[in-house]
């Protein structure tokens, strides 16, 4: 994950200032400020410096786009300070000036001061953008949309109403772009947090050979959930006729920093072939002492009838900054096709 200065860097901010002749950007003090702060700053810093009337504030940052340095994270609080300066007074044009920018890096975190302040509008707006030529646009209507933006705050009348996107995300799902594309499915994928039977419903309507890809990856989060529907969607039904022995640990104890091996056998005792998606699930111990599923994705596999695999992996407990480790008991399961099998329990011993 990039640091704040990689992204919002202090020799972005300058360049910044000189591009739109900004002194008060010059005097932001950045040091130890998150990426978020930053973006505060100089917004506000910006909306210090330009013009206070719309027309003229929209002069002089199309004036600076005249300038091929005005591009990259310095874009993000320009866009918030365009959101802040248009809305309410000069809203359509705010706008088209925030989709004139996103192609420069991004215009989705400013989308939400427009749809706080009025959603049909900006979803109406955003809707015509699907038929846009340009991706980074065509992109900007789904992402600036999405229920759970990441970076970005809740919009809490599309949090509400999950469905009051879907018409964009129809209008998009089939875009030529892969870039859109992915946009849409982690838009559907947020949807699905929060009304999984929505998602696949949308999906439903969406599958073919073609969307495969797409709805797969819009479905991940209630795939790894073990969400019935959308297992039976892509094609992976509660097994029949399936033995399933393990996982076998290759340790009763592994400490951090370390690997666990383990080992699991599946035999289709079935008539017919069976397709399956096969996970592991990892109970992590908290702070407070319970335990804590993670599942972890393994491989795809189709048995004929008759037929049995045996299947090897390590686990590796090496430090990473987004888990913290508590020694104590844990315990490791399979997931196949939504079921889970054969939990075992293991140590976590503090690293040596």
């Amino acid at each position: 994950m990039p640091t704040a200065e990689e992204m919002l860097s202090t020799g972005a901010v300058r360049s910044l200032a000189r591009i739109l002749d900004a002194p008060t950007i010059r005097a932001v003090e950045l040091a130890g400020a998150s990426f978020s702060e930053r973006g505060r700053l100089v917004r506000d810093a910006l909306l210090a410096d330009l013009p206070a009337a719309y027309g003229s504030f929209e002069r002089a940052i199309r004036k600076a786009m005249k300038d091929p340095d005005f591009t990259g994270w310095m874009i993000w609080p320009v866009t918030e300070a365009v959101a802040a300066r248009a809305v309410p007074g000069a809203f359509d044009q705010g706008l088209a000036l925030v989709a004139d920018l996103t192609s420069r890096l991004t215009g989705e975190f400013a989308l939400r001061t427009f749809l706080d302040a009025d959603l049909d509008r900006t979803l109406a707006t955003a809707l015509r953008w699907t038929e846009s030529p340009d991706e980074h646009v065509r992109r900007l209507a789904s992402e600036g949309t999405r229920p759970r933006l990441p970076w970005a705050r809740r919009v809490a009348a599309i949090f509400d109403d999950p469905q009051s996107t879907v018409p964009i995300l129809d209008a998009l799902h089939r875009d030529p772009s892969p870039y859109v594309r992915r946009s849409v499915a982690n838009h559907l994928n947020d949807i699905s947090r929060s009304d999984p039977a929505l998602a696949v419903d949308v999906a439903t309507r969406w599958l073919t050979t073609d969307t495969l890809p797409v709805v797969r990856h819009a479905l991940r989060t209630l795939v790894k959930a073990a969400d019935p529907a959308a297992l039976a969607l892509l094609g992976f039904p509660p097994p029949a006729g399936l033995t399933v022995v393990g996982p076998s640990l290759g340790a009763v104890a592994v400490r951090v920093g370390d690997e666990l091996p383990f080992e699991f056998t599946l035999r289709n005792d079935g008539g017919a072939d069976v397709r399956l998606a096969v996970d592991y699930v990892v109970h992590h111990r908290k702070a407070n002492g319970s335990l804590s599923p993670k599942v972890f994705k393994l491989t795809v596999r189709t048995l004929a009838a008759g037929e049995s695999v045996t299947i090897t992996r390590r686990h590796s407990f090496r430090p990473i900054s987004t888990r913290v480790y508590h020694p104590g008991e844990h315990a490791m399961e399979l997931q196949v096709n939504g079921r889970t099998f054969g939990r075992t329990s293991f140590e976590l011993h503090p690293q040596g």
